[in-house]
């Protein structure tokens, strides 16, 4: 299906002014019932009725005309198509407007609830209820009534597309007489000149309306046109000033530069066609065959723009730094006249085929031309691809310091074009036109789409990757801004979701030859919106943005939450440092559920649904789970319990250090040497563990010195405890204190203990002690003997600080 088919068909926008239509109508009919007392439901309902026959009727049309299938051509099967997916689109709206109607009318008998068989009813109560049943009643037959027209419409248009495939693969396998054969040009010779007096008379109508154009209006068209054709330069070189100065840098500034250059290239001859036909309509002597005809020679000239805009666009043989293909600067310079002479050969063979069907040419006729643009279109595509392997092997070859690869993809890719370019100009020599000419139209249109989709998906990345090299404003202070890593993933979440609908709607364009035209590839992503049905839960493309949305507000404002908690208002309470990490944690996990719950009911799926998955997870929880479900539930009780807390020093299995997280899984402790070690959650509810901050953040110094029994004891105490008090890491209260510890084979053993504000500093401050008792000791001439005790410090957290 070529391009002028499409402005053929009914647009899907009547089908949308009908929709605005109807809601106009059923808001008028709601204030002229709320204007006058006496306007009731009966009114509405028989508008409604009204709608519902008319489209039963129109459905029942199509039906009886699919009977005689032989009748119908192409263009008449496509506006069935049409008014079978407009008419089910308004089914499906009349349905959807009379629920809440239905729906509250049953509310509303259900307030009345049941008459009561004792007691009568009163009079306006039993006019009320029996008016309500029967609107209820109304309600309910035209909502299923809705319903049914829907699903035959849906199933009429199904009809016609098995018609229109079926047709075409009949087309596709036709054979007439060989063009290379002479019954063959006997027979268009023969028809020849009845053909040029039908393209004459159509010439002529068409003349006779541009005579009728005053002069004036000619020469103000035409400067028109030189207005047009100067703006066009103008913007041209204003978009690579803005575009190079205001666009962001990087590439979004070439996918931004190639896409309004394609742009340009469609409106330029869109404005010039249409100045062109303002001036044969200008007194209205244009008849509506005319019209139709420069409807759609306006289509395929726009059509053939872009071909030769999004062609230059993406070559760019001017400007090799600003080229979104990665193609060398000699390649492209070679191939920079192939979009425009490939446009025009694409505008030429379209225009032919729609001269043809507008005069209605004999079958000889519409065969031979089919057949002789099919072919300019595949010589046009062939020298194309000719010249480009040949300039790429002179590439190679002139420039064998270079790796010049060619991938594999696009090796096989040409290998392919070339045999179905082959087997289409075999086929149209042979006889079968249709089918060669098909797989070369087809070809077309795949380059066509696939150029389309490149650029597309290319400033579809250009847009969403800016978002990752946003850098934020440093004169905010005060606003929450994501994480440089948390935008860059959600720069490349969006930018895949956007290219995966790009590609989704590439998939349904390629479909389009297939006898789908624009109506049907709307009416298919609408469709889409109507989601998909799992058990009875129904997933919707709105319900799941809204659930998405809900989410990631929830969890900005959990963060706005946390932070408030943890930077204003955890700080000015009387908790400590570890209770204020705990409680800010379970914040955070009960916020998260919340979220979580809340995106959940946005999306259509309540808490109550949930069981069955809860049920199949326990399954899981029995098998594999277990502990993962141990430590998380061990996690939420050291958080509740507090038996450790962040910042406390414990000893678990030989693992001694600072508790530094308490995460869902697992609880990270910081060693004497900076590692960290990741424990279970589930360890410490379940294996001894101690905590030697968890009464007392205190640290014990202790000394043990070995004397001779000769000395003055009392002064060697003095002279320790000195070095204790005068030391200004040991605390006053509690207050040190040396004691004699024994006698051990002829020594005196003092044991001299201290306490420090963090067991983390004993191991420093003992060291210090240790010198300055020593210094104080020679001074005093007070020798110290060896024997086999060691100095010892009862505190085994000195010992994992000395490893």
């Amino acid at each position: 299906m070529h391009p002028s088919a499409y402005f053929s068909q009914t647009s899907i926008f009547g089908h949308t002014l009908k929709r605005w239509l109807t809601f106009v109508s059923f808001a008028l009919l709601a204030f002229f019932s709320a204007a006058h007392p006496g306007w009731t439901q009966d009114n509405i309902a028989g508008s409604v009725d009204q709608q519902l026959d008319s489209l039963r009727q129109q459905i029942t049309s199509i039906q009886t005309a699919l009977k005689n299938e032989a009748a119908l051509d192409d263009a008449t099967l496509s506006k069935m198509k049409a008014d079978a997916l407009g008419a089910g689109a308004e089914a499906d709206r009349i349905a959807r407007d009379i629920e809440p109607q239905l729906i509250a009318v049953q509310a509303r008998l259900a307030e009345l609830g049941k008459p009561s068989q004792d007691t009568k009813e009163a009079k306006d109560v039993a006019a009320q209820r029996e008016q309500l049943e029967k609107d209820s009643s109304a309600f309910d037959s035209q909502v299923k009534l809705a319903r049914l027209l829907s699903v035959e419409a849906d199933q009429a248009s199904e009809q016609v597309s098995t018609v229109r495939r079926t047709q075409l693969q009949a087309r596709l396998g036709e054979r007439t007489t060989s063009i290379l054969s002479k019954p063959f040009w006997t027979q268009l010779v023969s028809e020849l000149p009845q053909n040029l007096q039908r393209v004459q008379a159509l010439l002529d109508s068409i003349n006779q309306s541009a005579r009728s154009t005053s002069t004036q209006v000619w020469l103000a068209i035409a400067v028109g046109i030189i207005i047009v054709t100067l703006a066009r330069i103008q913007l041209g070189n204003a978009l690579l000033a803005f575009t190079s100065t205001r666009v962001p840098h990087g590439r979004l500034r070439r996918s931004v530069y190639a896409l309004v250059l394609t742009l340009l290239a469609v409106a330029t001859p869109f404005l010039i066609t249409e100045l062109l036909k303002m001036g044969l309509r200008w007194d209205d002597g244009l008849s509506e065959k005319a019209m139709n005809f420069l409807g759609s020679l306006i289509g395929i000239i726009c059509f053939s723009g872009f071909i030769a805009g999004i062609g230059y666009a993406l070559l760019s043989p001017g400007r090799p730094s600003w080229r979104l293909l990665p193609l060398h600067d000699r390649l492209a310079h070679r191939m920079r006249k192939f979009p425009l002479v490939f446009a025009l050969v694409v505008a030429l063979c379209w225009i032919a085929e729609l001269v043809t069907t507008a005069i209605n040419a004999g079958l000889t006729t519409a065969v031979a031309i089919n057949c002789i643009v099919a072919l300019m279109l595949g010589a046009t595509m062939a020298l194309g691809i000719q010249r480009a392997e040949r300039m790429w092997r002179h590439i190679k070859n002139s420039e064998p310091d270079q790796a010049h690869v060619t991938p594999i993809w696009l090796r096989m890719t040409t290998v392919l074009i070339w045999v179905a370019l082959s087997i289409s100009t075999i086929s149209l020599l042979t006889g079968y036109v249709a089918l060669g000419s098909f797989v070369i139209k087809q070809i077309a249109w795949i380059a066509v789409v696939v150029c389309s989709t490149y650029l597309l998906m290319v400033l579809v990345d250009d847009t969403c990757m800016l978002l990752s090299s946003t850098a934020p404003d440093p004169d905010a202070k005060h606003t929450v801004l994501p994480t440089p890593q948390a935008r860059d993933q959600a720069a490349v979440l969006l930018s895949g979701a956007a290219r995966a609908i790009v590609l989704l709607l590439a998939t349904m364009l390629l479909l389009a030859p297939f006898g789908e035209g624009p109506n049907e590839l709307i009416h298919r992503i609408g469709q889409l919106n109507d989601g998909l049905s799992i058990g009875e839960v129904q997933i919707k493309p709105s319900a799941i943005t809204q659930a998405v949305l809900v989410l990631v507000l929830g969890f900005i404002g959990l963060r706005l939450l946390k932070q408030w908690l943890e930077k204003r208002y955890l700080p000015t309470t009387s908790l400590d440092t570890g209770m204020q990490v705990s409680a800010s944690t379970l914040f955070g996990y009960a916020g998260g559920i919340i979220a979580v719950a809340l995106a959940m009911s946005a999306a259509g799926i309540g808490l109550e649904r949930i069981a069955w998955v809860a049920s199949a997870l326990s399954v899981g929880i029995g098998f594999g789970l277990q502990a993962v479900v141990q430590n998380f539930v061990s996690g939420l009780i050291l958080l509740a319990e507090r038996p450790v807390k962040v910042g406390d020093w414990v000893s678990l299995g030989g693992v001694e250090g600072d508790i530094r997280r308490i995460n869902v899984r697992a609880t990270e402790i910081q060693m004497g040497d900076r590692s960290t070690v990741i424990v279970p959650n589930s360890e410490f509810i379940t294996k001894t563990v101690r905590n030697v901050t968890h009464a007392s953040p205190l640290g014990l110094v202790q000394i043990k010195l070995p004397l001779p029994f000769d000395i003055d004891a009392e002064h060697a105490r003095a002279l320790i405890m000195d070095a204790f008090t005068s030391n200004p890491d040991i605390l006053d209260t509690p207050a040190p204190n040396v004691q004699l510890d024994g006698i051990d084979k002829g020594y005196l053993v003092f044991n001299a203990t201290g306490f420090a504000s963090s067991p983390r500093l004993t191991y420093g401050i003992r060291s210090n002690l240790l010198f300055d008792v020593l210094k104080r000791l020679r001074e005093a001439d007070i020798p110290l003997e060896r024997i086999n005790t060691m100095l010892l410090g009862t505190n085994s957290n000195e010992h994992a600080e000395e490893k």
